[in-house]
C-alpha cells in the first residue's frame, strides 16, 4: 500500500502515469461541518501501481495531480463521478478530461439503474468488497492500513470494471450512448452554486409569489454566508425559519425575533440586520417582477392508460437490449409523449428515439400492440 505524503512523491508518481491510456480515480471526503467538501485522500491507479494522496499532509501541493487530472491523452475512470468532480472543480475551476463514469457505462449496458460500485465489482470481477471503514472518519491521522486498504481496493478493482465494459460499449456499438450523460457531467454549470438559485432546492407548501420573492432573497444570503463561512446551510439558518421568515415577513428585529428558531441574540446581531434587509429587498420587488413556480403540467383525462403502457413497453425494450430504463425515459417523460407527440423530452431523439421513442409513438396510435406469448410480452406490428 502507497500512501503519500509530499509533492515530491506526488510529482514522481504522476510522471510515472504519463503515456496511460487511463488512470482510475477515487477520492475520500468529508462534509459534516462544511459547505464545501473537505478532501482528505484521493485514490488513483495506473497501469502498474496505485497510490493514496494525502491532501492533509503538510506542505502538501496537490498541482502535480491536477496536471494529470487535466491530461487530454489519460482517460480519467470514475465511479458516480459528480461529487468527485464537485470536488476538483471547486478546487481549480476545471473539470477532469477526458471522464468516463463506470456508473453510467452500467447502466448502458444492462447492469440497472444506478448501479452500486460493490454490486458491479462483484458481477464483474467477482471480487468481494470490505466496505466496513465506509463512515470511517477519513480526515483524522494517521490512517490505518484497514483504511488505506478500502481506499485503494476501489480504484484497483475499478481498472477490470472499467475494462470489460469498454469492450462491451465497443461490442454493442453503445459508446455514443454515453455522451449525453458525460455531456452533463462535463459541464461546469452542474457543479456552480448560484445563491440566486438556492430557494429552489426547497420544499414549498404555497405558491405565492411575495413568499417566494422573500423566500428567494433569505435563501440566497444564506447561501452566501455558508458559502462564505464554510458552514452547512443548516449551521446559518435551518429551513424552517426560512419559511417562517418568508411566512411572516418581519420588518422589525421585535418581528424577527419572534421567528421559532431563530433567537432574540441572532435577530439583533449581524445576521438579523442582513435578514431584514433581504426581506426589504423582496417587499420592495414589483409584482410583475416577483417569481413565480415553473408550471405543473396536467395530464389531459384519460391518458393514463396509455402512460402506463408506454411503461409497460419501457421496460420490455430495456430489458431486451440490457440498458437501465432511466436512463431511456423517466415518468414525466412517459406522461409528456402520452400528451403531445413532439414532446421536447431525450426519449423522442437520437439513440432513445430508436430504442423506444419510435415504439412509443406506433403504440400510442395503434400502429404497435403488446401481447403476451410463452409468458413474455412482445409486440405486435397492426401496420404492416
Amino acid at each position: 500500500m502507497t500512501l503519500i505524503t509530499t509533492t515530491s512523491d506526488l510529482a514522481a508518481f504522476i510522471d510515472r502515469q504519463k503515456g496511460a491510456d487511463y488512470v482510475t480515480v477515487d477520492t475520500e471526503f468529508m462534509r459534516e461541518k462544511t459547505y464545501w467538501p473537505q478532501l482528505c485522500l484521493v485514490q488513483v491507479a495506473g497501469p502498474k501501481e496505485a497510490a493514496a494522496i494525502d491532501p492533509l499532509a503538510p506542505g502538501m501541493d496537490l498541482a502535480p495531480l491536477f496536471t494529470l487530472l487535466d491530461d487530454p491523452g489519460v482517460l480519467k475512470v470514475f465511479h458516480a463521478a459528480r461529487q468527485d468532480v464537485e470536488i476538483f472543480f471547486h478546487l481549480t475551476g476545471r473539470i477532469p478530461a477526458p471522464l468516463f463514469d463506470t456508473q453510467v457505462a452500467a447502466m448502458v449496458c444492462g447492469f440497472g439503474d444506478s448501479v452500486g460500485y460493490e454490486t458491479l465489482i462483484t458481477k464483474l470481477t467477482n471480487a468481494r468488497i470490505d466496505k466496513s471503514s465506509r463512515f470511517t472518519d477519513w480526515a483524522a491521522r494517521p490512517l490505518t492500513d484497514r483504511q488505506l486498504q478500502y481506499a485503494l481496493s476501489d480504484v484497483v478493482h475499478l481498472r477490470p470494471a472499467y475494462e470489460k465494459l469498454a469492450r462491451k460499449l465497443a461490442k454493442t456499438g453503445r459508446q455514443g450512448w454515453l455522451g449525453e450523460e458525460m455531456g452533463i457531467l462535463t459541464d461546469p454549470d452542474t457543479y456552480r452554486l448560484e445563491p440566486a438559485d438556492a430557494w429552489k432546492r426547497l420544499k414549498v407548501r404555497t405558491e405565492k409569489p411575495r413568499f417566494l420573492a422573500i423566500l428567494k432573497e433569505v435563501a440566497a444570503w444564506r447561501e452566501r454566508e455558508a458559502q462564505r463561512k464554510d458552514l452547512p446551510r443548516q449551521r446559518v439558518l435551518r429551513d424552517e425559519a426560512l419559511m417562517e421568515i418568508a411566512a411572516h415577513a418581519p420588518t422589525s428585529v421585535d418581528d424577527l425575533a419572534r421567528t421559532r428558531g431563530l433567537g432574540e441574540g441572532l435577530a439583533r446581531g449581524r445576521y438579523g440586520t442582513e435578514i431584514l434587509a433581504a426581506v426589504q429587498a423582496a417587499l420592495s420587488i414589483p409584482d410583475r417582477e416577483l417569481p413565480r413556480p415553473e408550471p405543473r403540467p396536467e395530464m389531459p383525462p384519460g391518458l393514463t392508460p396509455i402512460v402506463e403502457l408506454l411503461r409497460v413497453l419501457l421496460k420490455m425494450v430495456c430489458d431486451e437490449n440490457e440498458v437501465a430504463s432511466r436512463l431511456v425515459a423517466n415518468a414525466a417523460d412517459l406522461e409528456s409523449i402520452a400528451a403531445d407527440d413532439n414532446a421536447n423530452v431525450p426519449a423522442l431523439s437520437g439513440w432513445r428515439r430508436e430504442l423506444f421513442g419510435d415504439a412509443a409513438l406506433r403504440l400510442k396510435h395503434g400502429h404497435l400492440a403488446l401481447a403476451i406469448s410463452d409468458k413474455r410480452v412482445k409486440l405486435v406490428d397492426l401496420k404492416g
